[in-house]
């Protein structure tokens, strides 16, 4: 090769690159001027660097069979980004593979296409109003759906973050709060920047002012005294768990609703999203997002149940510890959990399986459930041993997961992977209720056992602010259908 020539395979990664970036200002916009989040084959784009959209790029060929260059599904993009839209979750890859390879253009063109695929919300009338959220509580999961909420910014954002309520005030706080959103050990940096006013007590983080309110309880903020009314105060404390304690917030002023991230006790709804969020009502008033095993497995179990019938089954959960364990040896109220979490395995129970009943009726009483934690920081799984109504084999389960994960009602919730290299750390931050590892599926006649990974912090928080959305009125399609 001359000096004039170039290795073939390195003009076309340039190549690809330059539309990369060619294609990250145009997400952004639609983010923010519509709401509209743009995805490869169930895979986000919104603030992701040019190499994670290449390689978003390439899971169409591993999932088709046949691949979709960037330069093919640019000009997609470029023309959503001239259109007028309300808020979706658009997949750009299932557009593209659609037109170029999946026998759906019918001669129309690019534009004329996407208005046929869109038509649910391109010219859509966008008359939701925006809501006040409030984060009582602002731990592990605190802090994550701080950060969903916050880039979510952007002219069309319907869910604003005003403040956050805590314990505390001593000097020195605020820094701290600030600081512990800045920096995770787990999730890495805050991708923007934060600062802090001394002046209003506030956190600023890429544009968006949060008031940090001291409380000593639920029903003891004005909420109104600070601009915040209407809100839904997303509870992430753990510590009400029924209707009498989560109540205690609709006393406090400026309080419509309220959500809380843990399982709930008595009559409160237990939602799932994507499995029973069609229950919530508009004059619900308290919620619960149940727990993050229940919404990593339950997704699953319903798409097994769908295709197969589930006569009964075991769920084991291997869960990272949590911040309830101890560091070193220290007393418990539970059995075994006074153990030091970085050095054992603990065995210990978990409600997991029969909550499952409360999001999906169809189960109950077919599951028992318990639980080891393990000395991981995060990313826990289910392993889900079946019972089935029919004999299957491995393939046709696999496969029907497969596409469960990429083209069904769950696909914001189920994910799938066929790698034989994968293992927890690799699935930090992952957006999904629960990804199913399909090297490990084990079937034999009408007996089946699943392996499900899960973020169990920020998979789950994904799923918290999926609840929210929709308890602020905010339905976003996903597209194309």
């Amino acid at each position: 090769m001359n000096a004039n020539q170039q290795d073939p395979t390195l003009s076309s990664w340039q190549e690809r690159q330059e539309y990369a970036e060619l294609m990250q200002p145009l997400i952004g916009k639609l983010y923010r001027n519509f709401g509209v989040e743009i995805l490869v084959y169930g895979r986000s784009l919104l603030n992701v660097s040019t190499i994670n959209i290449i390689k978003a790029h390439r899971l169409i060929r591993r999932y088709e069979g046949q691949k979709v260059r960037l330069r093919e599904s640019f000009p997609f993009l470029e023309a959503m980004a001239k259109m007028q839209m309300a808020p979706a979750r658009v997949d750009l890859g299932k557009l593209a593979y659609g037109y170029h390879h999946g026998g759906k253009a019918d001669g129309l063109s690019i534009e004329d296409y996407l208005r046929r695929e869109l038509s649910d919300v391109v010219d859509a009338d966008d008359s939701i109003e925006p809501r006040d959220i409030v984060l009582y509580g602002f731990g592990r999961i605190g802090r994550l759906l701080a950060r969903l909420l916050i880039e979510k910014n952007g002219a069309n954002n319907k869910m604003r973050l005003r403040a956050i309520v805590v314990r505390g005030g001593r000097e020195g706080d605020l820094e701290k709060r600030a600081s512990l959103l800045r920096r995770d050990s787990i999730h890495g940096q805050f991708n923007g920047s934060i600062t802090i006013d001394k002046e209003t007590n506030s956190i600023k983080a890429n544009g968006t002012s949060i008031k940090v309110i001291y409380s000593d309880g639920p029903d003891q903020v004005d909420y109104t005294q600070y601009g915040i009314d209407n809100a839904i105060v997303i509870d992430n404390t753990g510590i009400w768990k029924d209707e009498a304690g989560l109540g205690l917030h609709l006393k406090s002023k400026g309080v419509a609703k309220v959500l809380l991230t843990a399982p709930a006790k008595g009559d409160i709804k237990n939602v799932v999203f994507g499995v029973n969020d069609s229950d919530i009502l508009e004059d619900d008033r308290i919620l619960s997002a149940a727990s993050c095993t229940t919404n990593a497995i339950t997704p699953v179990l319903k798409a097994v149940h769908d295709e197969y019938g589930i006569e009964n089954g075991h769920v084991e959960t291997v869960h990272s510890y949590t911040n309830d364990q101890n560091l070193i040896d220290n007393y418990h109220k539970a059995e075994r959990r006074g153990r030091s979490a970085p050095l054992n395995m603990v065995i210990t129970s978990t409600g997991a399986a029969k909550a499952v009943a409360k999001a999906f009726p169809a189960l109950k009483g077919k599951l028992t459930g318990n639980a080891i934690r393990v000395p991981t920081p995060n990313v826990s799984m289910a392993i889900m041993n079946l019972n089935l109504g029919q004999s299957t084999d491995r393939e046709a389960l696999n496969e029907y997961l497969r596409k469960t994960a990429l083209h069904s009602s769950l696909e914001s919730q189920i994910d799938y992977t066929a790698s034989t290299e994968i293992v927890s750390s690799d699935l930090v931050g992952s957006r999904y209720a629960g990804i199913v590892d399909s090297q490990a599926t084990i079937v034999e006649d009408n007996r089946a056992v699943l392996y499900v990974w899960y973020d169990n912090e920020f998979g789950y928080s994904c799923q918290v602010v999926r609840v929210a959305e929709q308890m602020a009125g905010l339905k976003v399609p996903n597209l194309p259908r």
